[in-house]
């Protein structure tokens, strides 16, 4: 008899300043669709993709959050239950690089996660189609690596290498999944095993309960023995 494998849903945030392409990054691996009219996201917006990984079919749910302070005040509710999370930021602004340390304590602030130190994180170099870049690759990297994060960069506009980073992150948020799983699985067996321990102890009959007919009395000749 074969068992189908239940569905895998995966919470991935984008987060990273105003105007670094966040929307666009998320249409544009979505939808395939890119639009050089800019409008600022308000609140959050939501897209769902469905991919297979390791044979295994996941749904991602990819939020995208708004960069502005206004809306900060979201994230309790949007980060929570969050399996990765993709910093991103504009490579011809040092500026949005720079404020990635904030968005991602901010995260780690707010997510609470069970294992901060390993809750995975994509950094995502955009607008690598301009010039005038600001933030070499190398910088990126060194970042990357002081946080234990994995870097990609790319460009939306030009639709280069902008899969890449998210079949990463659901292979990330995968892994957090099977580990959890893994945790919470561990855990019950714990549990049973001490309601087991604790129901042979009652059941032998050296041990007499306060509520046994029997006795009222505990003996510590007996508990010794």
């Amino acid at each position: 008899m074969s068992f189908k494998k239940e569905p895998v849903t995966l919470k991935i945030i984008l987060i990273g300043d105003s105007g670094v392409g966040k929307s666009s990054v998320m249409n544009r691996y979505v939808n395939h669709r890119f639009t050089n009219m800019y409008r600022a996201t308000i609140g959050t917006d939501f897209l769902s993709k469905t991919v297979t990984i390791d044979k295994d079919t996941v749904t991602l749910q990819i939020w995208d959050t708004a960069g502005s302070e206004r809306f900060q005040s979201l994230g309790p509710l949007l980060y929570r239950e969050a399996h990765c999370c993709m910093l991103v930021f504009d490579v011809t602004s040092k500026a949005s690089f720079s404020a990635l340390d904030v968005w991602r304590k901010e995260f780690l602030f707010q997510a609470e996660p069970q294992d901060p130190a390993d809750f995975p994180f994509i950094v995502v170099g955009n607008k690598t189609d301009l010039s005038d870049r600001e933030v070499s690759r190398g910088k990126a990297l060194q970042w990357c690596e002081e946080i234990g994060a994995e870097y990609f960069e790319g460009s939306a506009k030009e639709d280069l290498d902008v899969e890449k980073p998210f079949l990463r992150a659901a292979l990330s948020g995968l892994r957090q999944v099977i580990t959890s799983a893994s945790l919470h699985l561990r855990e019950k067996r714990h549990q049973d095993l001490s309601l087991c321990l604790t129901c042979l102890f009652f059941d032998d009959k050296r041990y007499i309960t306060p509520y046994s007919t029997k006795n009222t009395h505990w003996k510590i000749q007996d508990i010794s023995r």
